[in-house]
């Protein structure tokens, strides 16, 4: 049986700091983050790939948290991707967000009789799980989307909610796309759009800020390959949108990098992937964050990867 572990912080000359890549022995990727009542969810894929694997061996999506940035709690498995009995497996990116009480989590699967990749949708009462099958059947699924002939153009979701309500769904590999979600959260609301985005490979994210009083919004993703994280601005979640450059550099020992950015506590944070830990590799990588601070134009800042993490940052809820 699964037992949660106490993650504990490294110590450098007395202050608490989180030691980059995180959560070792495990293997992770792909991270997906939600603040919730003063804490940090972190929800990863689990890369199970032996030392000479050759393929990414995932199937079930770990969680892990903490209210200071440097202690992090084993949450264990909150869904795998059997939770969708229409998939055959393949845990692979996902996303999460809260609404209206409940917090729903976006995940890509492999179909079991629609060849490709498929998008699901999990709904919980709490972010550590259980979480179930919120619709029974796929939101998207590899033969609703044309623009090319491979199986996994519909990975990576990545769900915004603006402050009117609206949410989001952003998805792809080789293609962008973008589709409007009923308030239900489990039903596309209107067509689905493709953004023209230069050289974008994966891992779409939008995030939002105010910035000298403006709204600016954030889309984020990988291009090239090897991957690099880039990011581009604009007015409104489509855009339009104005590409901003590079601000994290391509892996040395993995191919892909995947972010997700958040606000914890007053300050800025990225989380990521490498394969830095011992025995990493393509297929056995490792989630790491790093704390930064937007420049005075809110435009980001190159992002460099480090070993030595956050600095501590606890929240009111480490005193509960």
């Amino acid at each position: 049986m699964f037992k949660p572990l106490l993650l504990a912080a490294a110590f450098a000359c007395g202050t608490a700091q989180a030691a980059n890549p995180l959560f070792a022995p495990l293997y992770t990727a792909d991270p997906a983050v939600l603040v919730d009542g003063g804490r940090v969810y972190l929800f990863t894929g689990r890369d199970e790939a032996p030392p000479e694997g050759k393929d990414y061996v995932m199937h079930e999506w770990r969680l892990f948290s903490t209210c200071d940035m440097v202690n992090w709690k084993d949450e264990g498995v909150p869904l795998n991707a059997k939770t969708f009995a229409w998939a055959k497996g393949r845990a692979w990116a996902s996303d999460i967000v809260k609404r209206h009480g409940k917090y729903w989590f976006y995940s890509t699967v492999e179909h079991a009789t629609v060849p490709g990749f498929a998008v699901g949708v999990a709904v919980s009462d709490s972010p550590t799980g259980p979480f179930v099958d919120a619709r029974g059947s796929a939101l998207i699924t590899n033969d609703m989307t044309k623009q090319t002939d491979i199986a996994w153009d519909d990975i990576d979701p990545g769900v915004f909610i603006d402050d009117d309500g609206q949410a989001y769904l952003y998805w792809g590999n080789t293609v962008l796309k973008v589709a409007k979600l009923k308030a239900n959260m489990t039903e596309l609301d209107g067509p689905i759009t493709v953004v023209p985005v230069a050289n974008f490979v994966e891992a779409p994210y939008v995030h939002k800020r105010q910035v000298n009083g403006k709204s600016v919004y954030y889309l984020s993703y990988s291009q090239h390959w090897p991957e690099e994280t880039a990011y581009m601005t604009g007015p409104s979640p489509v855009g339009p949108w104005t590409p901003q450059g590079v601000i994290m550099e391509r892996n040395t020992k993995t191919k892909t990098i995947h972010q997700a950015f958040f606000e914890f506590n007053g300050k800025s944070y990225v989380a990521y992937h490498n394969a830095e830990l011992p025995g990493g590799h393509e297929h056995r990588r490792s989630v790491a964050i790093e704390e930064f601070s937007y420049r005075a134009d809110g435009t980001i800042p190159f992002i460099h990867q480090t070993k030595a993490g956050p600095k501590a940052n606890p929240s009111a809820a480490c005193k509960r």
